[in-house]
This record gives C-alpha cells, structure tokens and sequence, in this order.
C-alpha cells in the first residue's frame, strides 16, 4: 500500500508540473531592424503589438509571420512609443 501510495504521490506531483509549465509564457527573442538590436517578446510586448495592428486596421498576423517591411515599421512605431520614454503620455489630461 505505501509503494502504491508513493507511486501516486509522485504521479501527481510530476503531473501537477507537466501541466503548469503549457500556463507559462511564451517568450522568445526577435531581432529589431530599425535599431540592430534584439527584444524579448513576451504577452507585455503583445500588448503594444495588438495596439499597433488597432491603430492601423490591419488584420492580426503573429508577429513571427507578420513580413519584414511590417515588422520594422512596428518597431519603429514601438520605439515612439515606448513607456519609458513618452513624457507626453498624459498630455490629454490638462
């Protein structure tokens, strides 16, 4: 009974970590043409992503298949708007 009690304890555990790590976020690096240098893509970059395809009214394509002329043109766009450089974020509100 312990050998099986074991068993299962381990079978849990093993699956209780199995099924976490397909939660985890999927990040990889792409390179930015606009400024030669490479990003980590994850969901907060998505977001700005998602934000830029809006404004344009273009239909979504990941970014990994989106073609090259779209993605610098998104990297420059992000790049002008990046959070920590826009000071004029809250212009709106005076």
């Amino acid at each position: 009974m312990r050998r099986f009690t074991a068993v299962l304890v381990s079978a849990l555990a093993l699956g209780t970590i199995v099924a976490s790590t397909g939660c985890a976020e999927h990040r990889y690096r792409t390179y930015d043409p606009y400024r030669n240098d490479y990003h980590t893509w994850n969901s907060g970059e998505d977001v700005y992503y998602r934000q830029w395809i809006g404004e344009r009214h273009y239909n979504y394509v990941d970014y990994k298949h989106q073609d090259k002329e779209h993605q610098k043109e998104y990297w420059k766009w992000r790049h002008d708007h990046d959070a920590h450089g826009d000071r004029d974020h809250d212009r709106d509100k005076h």
